[in-house]
């Protein structure tokens, strides 16, 4: 197997996922009809998301260590998956935008106006394009940098 192979399989699974899950939110309301529902539920990708980091780091550890990684191995491991999430997010974020749900931004604006939470003017700053590229962006890395060492400390080992 190719070096790197298995973590670029793992990072495109959890980009996949993302994307379904935005689908998912946008099937059940969460951008529109429900959109007050949103900031309850949007959070519960993080179950997902650490499932999967969970099973990449079982599956390179069988297919590239043979059982025997240790924390290093699978926290450079998680590094990469984390890297491809991260460059990846301004392009998922253009799909979400722009393909998946295109009206989340105005739905999200009017909700926020509506129930007082933002004034018109701080809604439309914060819910747009640009700044959800650089929220994805700086995002991604934080935290899958806090999953990846957190799961991969089930593989602590020396060497």
């Amino acid at each position: 197997m190719k070096k790197g192979s298995l973590e670029l399989k793992w990072g495109l699974i959890f980009i996949g996922m993302g994307l379904i899950w935005m689908v998912l939110e946008r099937l059940f309301g969460l951008h529109d009809i429900n959109i007050h529902l949103h900031a309850q539920y949007t959070n519960l990708i993080a179950i997902p998301a650490i499932l999967i980091y969970i099973l990449a780091v079982r599956d390179i550890n069988r297919k590239k260590y043979g059982g025997k990684m240790t924390y290093r191995q699978a926290f450079i491991s998680t590094l990469y998956i984390t890297a491809l999430v991260t460059i990846a997010s301004p392009l998922t974020q253009l799909i979400t935008s722009y393909i998946i749900t295109p009206n989340y931004f105005e739905n999200a604006i009017r909700f926020t106006v509506a129930q007082r939470m933002m004034t018109l003017s701080d809604a439309e700053a914060y819910f747009n394009i640009n700044n959800y590229i650089i929220q994805s962006t700086l995002f991604a890395p934080i935290m899958g940098i806090i999953t990846g060492s957190l799961v991969s400390l089930g593989y602590l080992r020396n060497k």
